[in-house]
């Protein structure tokens, strides 16, 4: 073993190959530990299971009926390729995760250690708790299989005190795993790379150490290891005397011994122990991403070809100095940028704020992965405050390549002054960002009021007059149009005009795809409609309805004393199902917890929130999705509705959150009598460069705040949306002498339409 460390120790972590640990795994950690985590958001989301009486009559199955059965059923170390329905197997599995416990139960109970079966595939799954109902139903004709939410159950149930403490212990586990990218393989298998390293460096250093602090990933790794009992029995037989050493989920913790599992890594390994996604167990609360995101199974929107995914990933650097090349060093810095996306982010840091004894976090991002990479540039400052500077060296760092490192990391040189090291988290989903801009006015059959379009039509006057806006996503891509009806009829020079269409004829409709350009900016909206809302009379107490074409209907009225902000939202399904949805005045549930969290030390990020606080009638509006396993609800979407600005998660229907908005602003305006939200705008106003600081690119982690960087861009987009999207326009009115064409109808027929007589 010396031998083998010896060689180790010249060569970074990246550089050693996982066979050369020499540490004997004999399960597929991958696949346990995505089915563990599958099981953990199961076991989360089933409030049911966490109410005492359920728990205790759990600990009772599992105690008196579950592991009798199952030892039963065991040939010699194998177990049975069955598994128990869901309480008890909530029981099993933290049981399991105190080694020493479960072996003296089992051991005093069964004389043998109790193995659990490795079955990761879903339809294997499906059989083995089929062929478990079987055998339960035989063995316990009067014990139902399935512990239902059963409010019979009373709290006088007698069961085991030690099984309760770690049921109760590990109630909000999945709570250190819920981040969407660690159900990813190559996160796992970075993982479980990075595990085998870890014990490793604990054979070695077993001596002269005493607790070791794991981080996340090893974390989740070590548990699964220890979710299948008897493969770690086998597997640290020969550690069995130090794993105690190994600090648990829920167990206190020292700085000290932090402090010491970092450095004995580097010793070790010549690179940071921590990385992105990856933090220390340390027990202090960690500083929760600025944005939304989570885990998710279903995306609605695949349907729609105009609207792509967006993709993120948590992204880490840390510099270290050369100590050969530390002197000298005071008046250069640091610079971070992006290769795409964001090209006017620049991030510095003086050298000065480095060492070369350990390694110093210097910026935490969440990145968009059509971003590319970041490029980091070592400068040496031509004047104060680092306006104007001189490259001296520069490093990119690709998320492509990223990808493809064994651990999801690369170490890098720079001009032998400074030693680099860049991680990143795997890609996954987040949610869609959209926003409306004005556009063309269009007739009935989508095309643009213009002179190209009546030449196209041999001169035949164009029918019809509707509002149109352009749905942008993130990446400044035309998905929707948005077309408003307002009039009908013709316009011929010095006779007809177009007049307004009855009240209920001012229908909404939302198509697919992007403009088809005739001439310059001069196009016809594409063919498909995928959403519509019609105005209908509301109901009493109400002062606009909307009826979607998805079968649910809006009702808003504005002005009642029965909310601070003076507007009430009723959303009505047609058709009952397993969840339902409600609209939440302001930035609410997980949107509020974003904008108003007090964990932070961050001076900067605490005087942002206070600025940031919701305003009542700030436009924006929650959408929360409730269900019987979910009954306080999630956020799943964001509106805007002054701004015509949304963000929504997968699971939600992008045409029906756009209908929502628009209509939401036409019914607030007409109610108002004002133009709120710019519907009488009729022509694309110019925008900044695509490509120059597109929004949500580049988000900075709390760890990264700081007075420097005023910039909103790097910001989550509901803190300071009016701000935002004022930088994004760069010409919000008409130029002064300039006119709409007459053809259009005139300013008279749209305020008519859109504000009301």
């Amino acid at each position: 073993m010396s031998g083998a460390s010896e060689g180790l120790s010249t060569r970074s972590f990246s550089e050693i190959s996982e066979d050369e640990f020499m540490v004997r795994v004999g399960i597929d950690l991958v696949a346990a530990a995505k089915r563990n985590l599958g099981f953990l958001r199961l076991v989360d989301e089933s409030t049911w299971l966490h109410k005492k009486p359920t728990i205790l009559e759990a600990i009772r199955r599992y105690d008196e009926l579950w592991m009798p059965l199952i030892c039963d059923l065991m040939v010699g170390i194998t177990p049975p390729m069955i598994l128990p329905p869901l309480d008890v197997e909530w029981v099993w599995f933290c049981h399991t995760l105190n080694p020493v416990s479960y072996r003296r139960y089992c051991v005093s109970r069964f004389s043998k250690l109790i193995g659990k079966p490795a079955i990761f595939n879903e339809d294997n799954e499906g059989y083995a708790l089929n062929r478990c109902r079987e055998i339960w139903v035989q063995k316990y004709p009067n014990e139902p299989f399935e512990n239902d939410d059963d409010s019979n159950l009373n709290d006088d149930i007698i069961c085991n005190e030690d099984l309760l403490a770690e049921v109760s212990k590990q109630r909000c586990l999945f709570a250190k795993f819920h981040e969407p990218y660690m159900s990813e393989l190559v996160y796992l298998i970075a993982a479980k790379r990075r595990f085998k390293g870890f014990l490793h460096m604990m054979q070695r250093f077993s001596d002269g150490c005493c607790r070791l602090v794991p981080t996340t990933d090893i974390l989740l790794m070590l548990m699964t290891h220890q979710s299948y009992p008897t493969v770690y029995a086998t597997d640290v037989k020969e550690m069995e005397g130090i794993m105690w050493k190994i600090v648990g989920a829920w167990e206190a913790v020292k700085l000290n011994e932090v402090e010491m599992t970092k450095k004995l890594w580097e010793k070790t390994f010549e690179e940071p122990y921590e990385k992105a996604g990856c933090e220390a167990n340390s027990g202090v609360q960690k500083l929760k991403p600025p944005i939304y995101w989570k885990v998710t199974d279903l995306d609605v929107n695949t349907k729609y070809k105009s609207l792509l995914p967006r993709f993120l990933s948590e992204v880490c650097v840390m510099v270290k100095l050369n100590p050969k090349t530390a002197e000298g060093t005071s008046v250069a810095f640091l610079r971070l940028r992006m290769l795409r996306c964001h090209k006017e982010l620049k991030l510095n840091q003086p050298l000065t704020k480095f060492s070369c004894d350990s390694w110093k976090k210097t910026w935490h991002l969440l990145c968009e992965f059509g971003t590319k990479g970041l490029v980091l540039e070592l400068r040496n400052p031509k004047g104060r405050c680092f306006k104007g500077s001189s490259l001296v060296d520069a490093i990119t760092f690709s998320w492509n390549a990223l990808l493809r490192a064994p651990s999801l990391t690369l170490l890098r040189e720079t001009n032998e002054k400074l030693r680099l090291f860049a991680s990143m988290t795997p890609p996954v989903q987040a949610p869609y960002l959209l926003k409306c801009v004005a556009d063309r006015v269009t007739d009935d059959s989508g095309a643009m009021i213009s002179d190209v379009i009546l030449k196209m039509n041999q001169y035949r006057p164009q029918e019809g007059r509707w509002l149109a806006r352009t749905v942008l996503d993130h990446a400044g891509r035309e998905c929707f149009v948005i077309r408003m009806r307002v009039a009908g009829g013709i316009w011929r020079r010095g006779g007809e005009v177009p007049s307004a269409v009855k009240w209920e004829d001012r229908i909404i409709e939302i198509r697919e795809g992007s403009w088809f350009y005739e001439a310059g900016s001069i196009g016809r909206a594409p063919a498909k409609v995928v959403g519509s809302a019609i105005p209908k009379e509301p109901p009493e107490g109400w002062q606009a309805s909307w009826c979607f074409s998805t079968g649910d209907e809006l009702l808003v009225k504005y002005g009642s004393s029965a909310s601070i902000s003076g507007l009430c939202l009723d959303l009505k399904t047609p058709v009952p199902t397993d969840s339902w949805l409600r609209l939440l005045i302001g930035r609410q549930l997980q949107y509020q917890e974003q904008t108003s969290r007090d964990i932070n030390d961050s001076k900067e990020y605490n005087e942002r929130n206070r600025e940031q606080q919701v305003d009542e009638d700030d436009g924006f509006v929650t959408l929360v999705r409730y269900s019987e396993e979910n009954p306080d609800g999630k956020a799943t979407g964001l509106i805007n509705w002054k701004l015509l600005l949304v963000e929504l998660h997968p699971e939600e229907d992008t045409a029906f959150m756009l209908l929502l908005c628009i209509s939401l602003l036409r019914s607030i305006t007409e109610i108002k009598k004002e133009d709120i939200g710019g519907l009488l705008i009729r022509r694309r106003l110019k925008e900044a460069m695509l490509g120059a600081r597109d929004w949500g690119s580049v988000v900075l982690h709390p760890f990264s705040y700081s007075s420097s960087i005023s910039s909103p861009y790097v910001h989550p987009w509901h803190w300071n949306p009016k701000v935002l999207m004022a930088m994004d326009k760069v010409d919000m009115t008409m130029p002064i002498g300039v006119r709409h064409p007459p053809e259009e109808g005139g300013d008279k027929l749209y305020k008519l339409a859109i504000i009301g007589g």
